[in-house]
């Protein structure tokens, strides 16, 4: 069977789409850090908390696409700087929920804007509607080939 390489135009777009990644979540993670102490992981979990109200431990890492054992020691981080609370669930006692409390709630709000705003110059910002609507198009065959 013959190997199948990529063409110099898709080698090109690649290399580019992973140096586009490494050098956002380096952006995202110095901006959390510098402006309201918060990694990038941090932050992450507080949006899917305020989001999604308390939720058990094991659908918060399936809906960041997290491990177990990588989202224990996080939510362990983050409850010893008080900004999330963890409880034994009442409908199971092998489970846990995790919410958000007011001091997550204020490191989010303090957090989102400079990240949209990030976000935003990076990605969106001087971009016209068709050029948008066809990188939401990459992305979402790309996610839908690559299923849950």
């Amino acid at each position: 069977m013959a190997q199948r390489w990529l063409t110099d135009d898709q080698q090109r777009v690649w290399r580019n789409y992973l140096t586009l990644g490494n050098r956002l979540q380096v952006a995202m993670n110095r901006q959390l850090q510098s402006r309201c102490g918060l990694s990038l992981s941090d932050y992450e979990v507080l949006v899917e908390l305020s989001e999604r109200g308390p939720i058990r431990v094991l659908e918060l890492a399936a809906a960041l696409g997290w491990e177990q054992s990588r989202v224990s020691h996080q939510l362990r981080r983050m409850r010893d700087r008080d900004l999330l609370d963890r409880r034994g669930s009442e409908q199971d006692r092998r489970g846990a929920t995790v919410a958000i409390t007011a001091a997550g709630s204020d490191a989010l709000a303090t957090a989102a804007p400079d990240h949209v705003d990030l976000i935003r110059s990076v990605l969106f910002d001087d971009i016209p509607p068709a050029q948008l609507r066809g990188f939401e198009q990459v992305i979402s065959t790309a996610l839908d080939r690559l299923g849950e």
